[in-house]
């Protein structure tokens, strides 16, 4: 059915209310479901694969002290590259839940997938460690605003033809892997310099490598349930 004159303007207002409302109706303060690792797993890069990374969150979300944070089901924000047919690729948006996040603080970081991926609260003084501590950034001895991801900007896995992860986060040598900057400072202005989740590459894999650019082996953790 054709639409009326005049009715792309009210789908256009009516979608505009829903997100008026959509954010209305997400608190702005709530038990913390989002942190930055205050530290990695000593390995640099090589993180024991997703299954590993996800323990390291689970670890540091119990040993916190944040009310009810032991219970909840932590994911860590990586991406990895097909493997094979047995193997495909893992969004890292996929894998965290649908939000809203807060940070140990009990500030709002994202109200779901797709503000994370967008106009999010991510900063430096919201990006906080499990037990709300902020983390080293650009001006900092030493940086380490690099955390690992894995992703494009938008959550999604890159091409299996590049390896952007570490080997699927097994590898402590050879390989690179793509990063963001928590604090959002980079050496220029450009967006990509800025992104939280998909800055630039790094230069290898070993906790040396990953000084070298910024950073210290540490990733994202979000609660999923």
């Amino acid at each position: 059915m054709p639409l009326r004159p005049g009715s792309s303007a009210l789908v256009a207002g009516l979608a505009a209310a829903a997100l008026l409302a959509s954010c209305a109706s997400t608190p702005q303060s709530g038990p913390m479901g989002f942190f930055v690792t205050s530290t990695g797993v000593g390995r640099g890069a090589d993180l024991g694969g997703l299954d590993g990374a996800d323990a390291h969150c689970q670890r540091l979300a119990a040993a916190s002290g944040a009310p009810g944070a032991a219970q909840r089901r932590w994911r860590a924000y990586l991406s990895t590259s097909a493997a094979g047919p047995a193997a495909p690729a893992v969004n890292a948006r996929d894998r965290i839940g649908k939000g809203p996040w807060f940070n140990a603080k009990g500030e709002l970081v994202a109200r779901d997938v797709e503000q994370l991926h967008g106009a999010n609260r991510l900063v430096k003084a919201t990006a906080l460690d499990e037990r709300g501590n902020a983390v080293k950034g650009r001006g900092d001895t030493p940086n380490e605003h690099d955390i690992l991801t894995g992703p494009r900007l938008d959550g999604t896995a890159f091409s299996p033809a590049y390896d952007l992860t570490c080997r699927n986060w097994t590898s402590s040598g050879e390989g690179q892997a793509m990063v963001g900057h928590h604090d959002r400072i980079g050496l220029v202005s450009d967006p990509w310099a800025l992104s939280w989740n998909s800055s630039h590459f790094t230069r290898g894999c070993s906790q040396d490598q990953l000084r070298t650019t910024g950073g210290a082996g540490l990733f994202y953790c979000f609660a999923a349930d």
